[in-house]
């Protein structure tokens, strides 16, 4: 699985190259996000612009990476998700616990209240 990851400030903006969020791979999300942590950045905007299907691997690995950096005091929030992930993540109940923007500009400023 690959990734672009851009830091603004305080925040790290993780873009998913993939157009799958689970199985083999999916582990990488989390140890990239462990990687930007002990750059000591903790909040995190994941874009999932390019992410077209998402099984409970995925959500499973976006669970960990929220509890990961809510341990050291961070956010992760998600950005740009596609109708199925946004179905998914209703069905779930999942969108209550994740923070869904459609602007990264949005999603940025969220950390810099």
């Amino acid at each position: 699985m690959e990734f672009q990851v851009k830091k603004a400030g305080n925040v790290a903006v993780i873009t998913i190259e993939s157009t799958s969020l689970g199985g083999p791979g999916a582990n990488q999300l989390s140890d990239e996000i462990r990687t930007v942590m002990d750059a000591d950045i903790v909040n995190f905007v994941i874009n999932m612009e390019k992410v077209e299907w998402m099984n409970s691997s995925g959500l499973g690995i976006l669970i960990a990476a929220l509890n990961t950096v809510k341990r050291k005091n961070g956010e992760l929030c998600l950005l740009n998700i596609r109708e199925k992930t946004e179905q998914l993540l209703k069905i779930t109940k999942l969108d209550r616990v994740f923070k869904i923007f459609d602007s990264e500009e949005k999603a940025v400023a969220e950390f810099t209240k």
